[in-house]
């Protein structure tokens, strides 16, 4: 691809001159308009060093309302960004609705500068080229406008450009021993990016390339581009309110619902039918193997912050069925400095503004610390899906979501376990009279319980779909019995500590 540019491309400064005004009035009513239908953006500029990134930036943010955007500036990792998964830096760094974020470098590091200095292994690219394409895909489904520009010139020009820097005792620290290396090996750097452009060119996240040679040609390219993505994306969103789903009939929305029942009812494998929901233990036999369970998990949870693994626990179940005790339980003997709690309820403003995912990965542990979650991302598949809060598209599509970020924890070393806390209907209802009547647990029990379980078979289809659909080697789910609660704390911790010495004794 590279090979095709023509870096001979130059503009004049007079016809620059007379065609940037209008270009910059136009950014600034279409970031405006951006900002009115709540679109996020995400502009990421890579290229060679030298190639002007810096200046480009400057140039663009220039004719943008500075409230509505914030740029990135993209080095290596610091300690703390080293200790969390590759893309969860990004992740929280992506945009809300109608904001800009600006990528001065990117995620495409690990498959750049972090692949030439040999910091990503060959073995490593085909996984990192996976969670690049799996993180702009999602954001991009899910109404993000991804702009990728890659800003070329040619060894002699960058070599040319480092040392005019050198010369400038204010610019020399701009020029790093890295840029050096990467000019002298120009071509196998050059091979890297076409490998990158190959394999991340995408309808939905395309690459444009800019012909930097000359400044005023690549701003006009930079603003020319940027400018038709936003207005087709506004044309986009814009079509989509007036023909999308919302203004689809009544029979076209019932026959979109019959289909996702045919198809549902195919893959219909009742896993929680299998549970054995008789399996109990005897208060003494409870006290003897939580007394020897939860002095193995202090003693675990101290190894896996000498060894910095991290993990990630989900916990999911009815109303009523025990994840609050199955944590406490858990946790009761663990070192409270390595562990959080996520209790997770209905998104607030901030977070509806973002990737429902947004809010999980901005959780996520660093290494050697353990994050559980009461409620977790399922409830895309679960409570969103049965309530209407998403569309059919969406937590269809949220099952290859889910499975591409749990697999991006476990690439990065984490332990990964979800949890499905399962009773049956009538211990349930039993629980729910017991917490009405103890003026102590009245707190737990509201309206919504009951109403959820007239809707019981409707939740039990969606579970056991989850359940097929999202459990991995990587992240498995394991369904715990729970009519019995002391069965159920039992199992959750014997399965907690057997993962653990599992992976102890892989390291």
């Amino acid at each position: 691809m590279l090979e095709k540019v023509d870096l001979t491309k130059k503009l004049s400064k007079e016809e620059y001159k007379e065609k940037m005004p209008q270009l910059e009035a136009k950014l600034g009513r279409l970031q405006r308009e951006c900002k009115s239908l709540g679109i996020p953006i995400m502009i990421v500029f890579e290229g060679f060093g030298a190639s002007g990134k810096g200046i480009q930036i400057g140039r663009l943010i220039q004719s943008m309302d500075p409230r509505g955007f914030e740029v990135h500036p993209i080095k290596n990792e610091t300690e703390e960004e080293r200790m969390h998964p590759f893309m969860w830096r990004f992740w929280t760094k992506t945009p809300s609705k109608g904001r800009i974020a600006i990528f001065d470098g990117s995620w495409y590091r690990r498959v750049l500068i972090d692949r030439f200095e040999k910091r990503t292994k060959n073995k490593e690219l085909a996984d990192a080229f996976h969670s690049i394409n799996s993180f702009e895909e999602q954001l991009a489904e899910d109404g993000t406008l991804i702009i990728k520009l890659l800003l070329d010139i040619d060894k002699k020009e960058q070599k040319k450009r480092f040392e005019k820097l050198e010369k400038n005792k204010e610019t020399a620290w701009r020029v790093t021993q890295g840029d050096k290396e990467r000019n002298v090996h120009y071509d196998e750097y050059a091979a890297m990016i076409e490998d990158m452009l190959f394999k991340t060119d995408t309808d939905y996240a395309p690459w444009t390339i800019i012909e930097s040679m000359d400044k005023r040609f690549a701003t006009l390219k930079i603003y020319t581009t940027v400018i038709k993505a936003m207005a087709d994306q506004i044309e986009k969103v814009q079509k989509e309110k007036t023909e999308g789903t919302a203004g689809k009939t009544e029979g076209e929305m019932a026959e979109i619902a019959r289909e996702a029942d045919e198809e549902m009812k195919e893959l219909q494998v009742s896993i929680l039918s299998k549970a054995d929901l008789s399996l109990h233990y005897t208060k003494e036999e409870y006290k003897e193997k939580l007394d020897k369970l939860q002095k193995k998990m202090e003693k675990l949870h101290g190894e896996l912050y000498r060894r910095r693994i991290p993990v990630v626990l989900g916990f999911e179940g009815w109303d009523a069925g025990g994840k609050g005790g199955a944590i406490k339980r858990l946790t009761e003997r663990m070192d409270a400095r390595g562990y959080v709690v996520n209790p997770t309820a209905s998104p607030n403003d901030i977070e509806k503004a973002h990737h429902y995912l947004w809010r999980f990965w901005r959780a996520m542990p660093k290494d050697g610390h353990v994050a559980i979650f009461d409620r977790t991302w399922y409830g895309r598949v679960m409570v969103e899906r049965i309530e209407g809060f998403c569309t059919t598209e969406e937590w269809k599509r949220a099952y290859k979501e889910i499975n591409d970020m749990e697999k991006d924890l476990s690439d990065a070393g984490a332990i990964v376990i979800k949890f499905w806390m399962h009773i049956d209907k009538d211990e349930q209802e039993r629980r729910f009279k017991e917490r009405q009547e103890n003026p102590e647990k009245q707190w737990k029990i509201t309206d919504e319980d009951w109403r959820n379980r007239e809707k019981w078979d409707q939740y039990e289809d969606a579970v056991n779909e989850m359940l097929m659909r999202t459990s991995t080697d990587y992240a498995p789910w394991v369904v715990v019995e729970g009519n019995d609660k002391y069965y159920a704390r039992i199992k959750v911790l014997r399965t907690v500590a057997e993962a653990i010495e599992a992976r102890l004794k892989e390291e």
